[in-house]
């Protein structure tokens, strides 16, 4: 058994797991937080996205070990308390989800994607970031124009600030 310290969602957190532990089931079992979810367990649908060290990531394919000492975000620490982060905001508004099994990954995602876009997102950059997420209840309509609408918004936001 190795100790994993990381900080989760601002919060310092440690537990004892074994060396093949991979980042998803660290988060879902050791932590307790199962908004992100596994999906495929092949790292093709993106339903297990989180942020690394401020970097989109599929949790299946990394080791709870190797974001030892790293900063970790899931989809239960975007929000502001009640206040939802302008993704998820956007994603309710917008419908851009169905069952919602997909809907933490694809809001990780398109966290991580407007943070290196910024407001410089058209419908076909969304779309191609968007190749590592599968939905299988939707065209991916309403969650490309959530994420444009989030993107707008965040930018029109940070225009304002500055």
């Amino acid at each position: 058994m190795t100790k994993v310290a990381m900080t989760l969602n601002g919060k310092k957190v440690t537990a004892d797991v074994e060396d093949r532990t991979l980042l998803v089931h660290y988060i879902r079992e050791a932590q307790g937080l199962t908004g992100t979810h596994v999906g495929c367990d092949t790292s093709q649908c993106g339903a297990c996205v989180v942020h690394v060290n401020g970097r989109a990531v599929k949790s299946c394919t990394m080791l709870a070990v190797q974001a030892s000492n790293a900063e970790v975000l899931t989809v239960e620490g975007l929000a502001n308390g009640a206040e939802l982060h302008p993704v998820q905001a956007a994603f309710r508004e917008h419908h851009g989800l169905q069952c919602g099994f997909c809907t933490p990954g694809m809001i990780m995602t398109a966290v991580d994607m407007i943070q290196r876009h910024g407001g410089n997102l058209d419908e076909k950059t969304i779309r191609h970031e968007l190749e590592g997420n599968i939905c299988r209840c939707t065209g991916y309509h309403n969650i490309v124009k959530a994420i444009k609408a989030a993107a707008d918004q965040m930018s029109a936001l940070q225009t304002a600030a500055e």
